[in-house]
């Protein structure tokens, strides 16, 4: 088994080395990684099939990386291993991950028992995994009131780059009244009890108190703005060809 890690920090790089290795007996070779392009890049011409990927890293992050990963080879099993168990890396994942492809999380505070499970499941057996602490957060937020569709998750986004009402309809094929009354359950589900607004005897900003709660409550992470500004150039490009 050849396996690729993608950490840009060297302790953690260092600890995940003797883990792989007191983990498989069949590894032949180690090939590291510090940046998401680097990794696509050494899965392209190494022909890497298992990887542990760091998710957030200065240059280019995991799930960006994976992306472009499983695209050119759809089979490839990757664990993501992070420091955060937000909701809008789960679904930023579960986006891109194709049908057959084995893929696991599992956060770096994980023991090193729960860390050579989840490789010997996702790398080793071909089996999703999801670990326990962050499976339990996550089925709880789907379960409150307050979760968020795919749609809203996709507008607030968009809301958070600045996008107006019109050109998020536009984007995601929505009517402008469909937009206007997504935007209003959104304010409703992230609402908060504002004493400071009561203490300041004024009413909150409802579109920008919504993306600062979204935030707070990990919905919006700096790697889905990334990934959503560069949907949305993407986006505009087309519109100019389709215009031109």
């Amino acid at each position: 088994m050849r396996i690729l890690l993608v950490e840009d920090d060297k302790l953690h790089l260092s600890y995940l080395k003797e883990q792989v290795t007191s983990t498989f007996d069949s590894v032949r070779q180690l090939v590291c990684a510090s940046t998401g392009s680097e990794a696509e890049a050494l899965a392209r011409s190494e022909n890497i099939s298992a990887i542990v990927m760091d998710l957030r890293m200065k240059e280019r992050n995991g799930v960006d990386a994976a992306r472009v990963i499983w695209r050119e080879r759809p089979h490839t099993r990757i664990l993501f291993w992070s420091n955060y168990a937000d909701e809008a890396y789960l679904r930023g994942i579960s986006r891109i991950v194709p049908d057959q492809s084995a893929y696991g999380y599992v956060l770096k505070t994980a023991s090193p028992e729960r860390l050579a499970l989840a490789m010997r499941a996702v790398l080793g057996e071909g089996q999703i995994l999801i670990d326990r602490e962050v499976h339990s957060l996550n089925s709880f937020g789907q379960r409150r009131k307050d979760a968020l569709t795919e749609v809203e998750l996709a507008i607030l986004n968009d809301i958070a780059l600045g996008l107006p009402d019109k050109f998020v309809a536009l984007r995601h094929g929505l009517s402008l009244r469909t937009v206007q009354n997504r935007l209003m359950d959104l304010y409703d589900k992230l609402s908060q009890q504002d004493d400071l607004f009561d203490r300041l005897g004024t009413e909150p900003n409802k579109r920008n108190r919504a993306v600062a709660t979204a935030v707070k409550l990990g919905f919006i992470t700096s790697e889905t703005l990334e990934t959503t500004e560069k949907d949305l150039a993407a986006w505009a490009d087309q519109r100019t060809i389709e215009n031109s």
